[in-house]
């Protein structure tokens, strides 16, 4: 890849074989939000999970948003810092802003709900790339290009996606 600006986004998939308690509070909070929002779009039961509601009645797609409102103050004691997302000196990959999403659940069977949040980041200037791996610096570096920058590694891994691309011009000094 040539030096360019990105964003990331990573997805942190959460259910009920999650673990740590940040995921099992986001796990519990989200499924006790479901079972009393889907109630809206499943007032004579006839639905069990998440997909036939929304299949059924488009408005259930509104729970995405509405589930992010119990999980938002799990979200912020991170302190904008990605979990599970961390470069190659173990440092945490800082956030910008981030997205919930409802996977799928059942009104019946806790187990089957899945959701996800979305970590997004702001812009980062790829210096260069090592097989799998990315040479990255904070921010827009694209008029320092060719000088030193404070750098980190970056492996590419499952979750992990480049969300926005602009390909720098590198800058020849004579």
């Amino acid at each position: 890849m040539q030096k360019a600006l990105i964003k990331l986004a990573y997805r942190q998939v959460i259910n009920e074989q999650s673990r740590d308690v940040f995921e099992k509070n986001i796990f519990n909070a989200s499924y006790n939000e479901f079972l009393l929002k889907s109630q809206t779009y499943n007032q004579d039961r006839k639905f069990r999970s998440f997909k036939e509601m929304a299949t059924n009645d488009g408005r259930a797609n509104s729970l995405h948003y509405k589930l992010s409102f119990p999980v938002l103050p799990f979200i912020e004691l991170l302190h904008k810092k990605i979990p599970l997302l961390k470069d190659n000196a173990g440092k945490q990959i800082l956030f910008e802003h981030w997205q919930f999403e409802l996977v799928d659940s059942d009104i019946k069977k806790k187990n089957l709900h899945t959701v996800a949040v979305i970590y997004f980041t702001d812009t980062i200037t790829v210096v260069d790339t090592l097989g799998e791996y990315m040479l990255l610096a904070l921010g827009d570096q694209s008029e320092n290009i060719n000088d030193i920058s404070e750098t980190f590694v970056l492996k590419m891994q499952d979750g992990l996606s480049i969300t926005k691309f602009q390909q720098l011009q590198e800058v020849m000094h004579e």
